[in-house]
């Protein structure tokens, strides 16, 4: 990709962030843009940074190890979020190179992580992932066990930022944002990781700080 059609796509993505943050009466600069860049190599990344994009996200522990390490080493200040579900074993591995975590969905999860916190010295925020939904399929803990995933997380003492989910494709999402920034708000929670390509406007509107945006930015997958 370009540099000029990554500038391109990315003052789209940022307009767009802009006019819903004005319906909503927010300011722009309180929603976190991600750059979602699982699947693309180095080389499909640094368009994207070289327009000026800062905070990126994975998926996977594994692909995330064998490509940023040298993009960080080149551009210093950039910002790496795991966004994709995180086993516990990888947990020590996740700490290391990510400065927050989308998908802590479990208690297992929760002490796999506060261990490797505690022995690395290097806490990343951790946003509690919630299966919206009620889909079997998708990650996320249930919206009926929630408080108990937040008392656990608070007990380990986990840097927590907030929720995220993902929404069930091909319906409107509105009525799940929604449903997450109730419960946001019911637990004191800060930060809301919600919107994706799709519909990341529509999250903005609802309060989301965080909209993990992946294809608007680097087109289809690679």
């Amino acid at each position: 990709m370009p540099t000029d059609d990554a500038s391109q796509r990315l003052a789209q993505v940022r307009d767009e962030i802009a006019r819903a943050a004005r319906i909503a009466d927010r300011k722009p600069e309180a929603v976190t843009l991600i750059a979602v860049s699982k699947t693309h190599d180095a080389d499909a990344i640094r368009p994207l940074i070289a327009a000026g994009q800062r905070v990126f996200g994975e998926n996977r522990v594994q692909e995330a190890e064998a490509k940023w390490p040298d993009l960080r080493e080149e551009t210093p200040g950039i910002e790496l979020h795991l966004v994709g579900q995180l086993q516990s074993n990888k947990a020590e591995e996740a700490v290391a190179l990510f400065d927050a975590i989308h998908s802590v969905d479990r208690e297992s999860l929760v002490t796999a992580l506060a261990k490797a916190m505690d022995k690395l010295g290097k806490r990343p925020a951790c946003f509690l992932q919630v299966n919206i939904g009620d889909e079997p399929q998708k990650g996320g803990c249930a919206v009926a066990d929630l408080p108990t995933l937040i008392e656990q997380a608070r007990a380990a003492n986990l840097p927590l930022a907030g929720l995220m989910c993902v929404p069930p494709l091909e319906v409107e999402p509105a009525p799940y944002f929604a449903l997450l920034a109730k419960l946001r708000r019911d637990h004191g929670l800060g930060g809301l990781s919600m919107g994706m390509s799709s519909d990341f406007a529509t999250a903005v509107t609802i309060g989301a700080t965080h909209v993990r945006v992946g294809s608007a930015l680097f087109g289809a997958r690679a």
